[in-house]
């Protein structure tokens, strides 16, 4: 079957545009364009060959033939599950919006959220480094605006102004970066320019000349996700964000940063991989505990999750860099999804829990929010079990098999971070119990959820309880991708990539 993966990544923001131009109470349909890329995600997810090698559903054109640039577009393994969790994610943020649209301009928000869209899905399939290179710095551009337009509170100017030099530093230095690794690379015919990463990831480049690209690239990665000590952006920003705009942010903006570890780094920069995996793993082992120490001091709702998915991106890139055994990135990219299903509806839930605590998300002005509310509750109550990675829920599949690989590979420091594990369901547990148990808080009113409401949250919890019972799928789907890059890194076999040579 073929699907063509520029509808995927353009569909939503050109229905967005088209919805831009008519009336204002026209709006919400906007949200309407994200339904396509999940339908072809589904299909895509049923279609998928798993034992068939390379990419899958290619797109392969010339677009800058003089500097060896191509719009390359493919799915295997390793993006094929990223793509559906941001088609769903996107989706129901869509939905929350078109039930909730914002106050004032919902034309150019809906545009702004679609746009996102397309940067994220372009991100996840690009198989051309500067392809790659040009949507993740895109997705720079909508949030700019989502947040400096349409955020909360009075340092919304300062958190965007963060934000954007943060990111920007990052995004510069991997442009120069990706420029100098096709030039070095010779990759092409007749070494000629290509920025083709299944051409690059078979050329040779020094490891001294490896090491200066790695920490480029590297450096824009982890500012993107973030990680310890590149974080410095991420408390004004998830205090600033609309909700729906931060749950598509926490839970896929920061999956690219890691996935760009496993799709670009690992495969074309194999020597300095392993020349700095052990500083990467540090900094993996210094997040996990920085940013659950900091979630179980935090009282607003907001920075609880944004420390605790610091920690949990500190738990994939530890996965990661555990070369030389594939278990580890196999729970790393397991992990991405689970963190993204888990993220999003507790940020919905957050603003649930502001209605019932006269629109405060501060823990300290919640409490006995369950009283009138069971079933709000309930799904809180999923939502938190699976963060905390309870056996059963595919979250401790992802945690097991990323300290699986860290323990092979470096024991002491799977040790420490075994750590964070426990200190995930003190962080989670105490959110749940201030904010739905305890004594009423004095402003609180308690109510139970809403059917437009329950149209965001239930699908969420049903696709999180879905996986919990059969994870294997996105493993199998991933697995042989995987295994080839983690090997490529490790320096047991040369990585490649068939089906899309010029």
């Amino acid at each position: 079957m073929t699907v063509h993966l520029s509808v995927v990544i353009f569909f939503p923001l050109v229905f967005a545009l088209v919805v831009a131009l008519l009336p204002p109470r026209i709006a919400p349909t906007a949200m309407v364009g994200s339904l396509v890329p999940l339908i072809y995600a589904v299909i895509m997810l049923l279609d998928f060959e798993t034992g068939r090698p390379g990419l899958q559903y290619v797109t392969n054109d010339t677009w800058i033939e003089d500097l060896g640039i191509r719009y390359i577009l493919g799915v295997d393994g390793l993006n094929l599950w990223l793509v559906a969790l941001t088609a769903l994610l996107f989706a129901v943020a869509g939905l929350w919006v078109a039930l909730r649209p914002p106050a004032t301009r919902p034309r150019l928000y809906c545009f702004h959220l679609a746009l996102a869209e397309t940067a994220v899905l372009g991100a996840f399939l690009a198989q051309d480094l500067i392809l790659f290179v040009l949507f993740f710095d895109l997705m720079l551009v909508p949030f700019y605006f989502l947040v400096g337009q349409w955020g909360s509170g009075p340092d919304r100017v300062a958190a965007t102004f963060k934000l954007v030099i943060y990111t920007l530093v990052g995004s510069l230095l991997m442009l120069a970066a990706a420029v100098a690794t096709g030039v070095l690379a010779g990759a092409g015919p007749d070494g000629s320019v290509s920025f083709s990463i299944a051409q690059l990831s078979q050329a040779s480049l020094d490891e001294g000349t490896q090491k200066w690209l790695f920490a480029a690239f590297a450096l824009a990665f982890l500012i993107k996700m973030p990680a310890f000590p590149f974080h410095g952006w991420m408390p004004d920003a998830y205090r600033s964000m609309p909700l729906p705009v931060l749950a598509v942010f926490s839970g896929v903006l920061s999956k690219v940063a890691a996935y760009g570890f496993l799709r670009v780094v690992l495969p074309i920069l194999p020597d300095a991989v392993q020349a700095f995996d052990v500083v990467v793993l540090l900094i993996a082992l210094v997040s996990i505990l920085y940013g659950s120490i900091l979630a179980f001091t935090q009282t607003n709702s907001r920075l609880i999750l944004g420390y605790s998915s610091m920690a949990q991106l500190g738990f994939i890139t530890l996965g990661i860099f555990a070369l030389g055994e594939a278990a580890g990135a196999q729970g790393s990219l397991l992990q991405m999804l689970n963190h993204g299903l888990v993220v999003a509806p507790l940020f919905f839930i957050v603003g649930l829990l502001a209605e019932r605590a006269n629109g405060s998300e501060d823990l300290r002005d919640m409490g006995g929010i369950a009283f009138r509310a069971p079933v709000l509750a309930t799904l809180f109550l999923i939502v938190a079990l699976a963060t905390l990675a309870m056996p059963g829920s595919a979250n401790f599949v992802g945690e097991f098999l990323i300290l699986l690989g860290v323990f092979n590979a470096k024991l002491a420091i799977a040790l420490i971070a075994s750590i964070g594990v426990a200190l995930a369901s003190v962080y989670m547990l105490r959110m749940y119990i201030r904010s739905m148990h305890n004594r009423v808080g004095e402003q609180v009113r308690s109510f139970e959820l809403s059917a437009r409401d329950g149209l965001v949250l239930v699908p969420l919890v049903l696709v999180i309880l879905a996986f919990a019972l059969y994870p294997q799928q996105a493993l199998k789907h991933s697995e042989p991708t995987v295994t080839r890059i983690v090997a490529g890194a490790s320096g047991n076999t040369p990585v490649a990539q068939e089906g899309v040579t010029p």
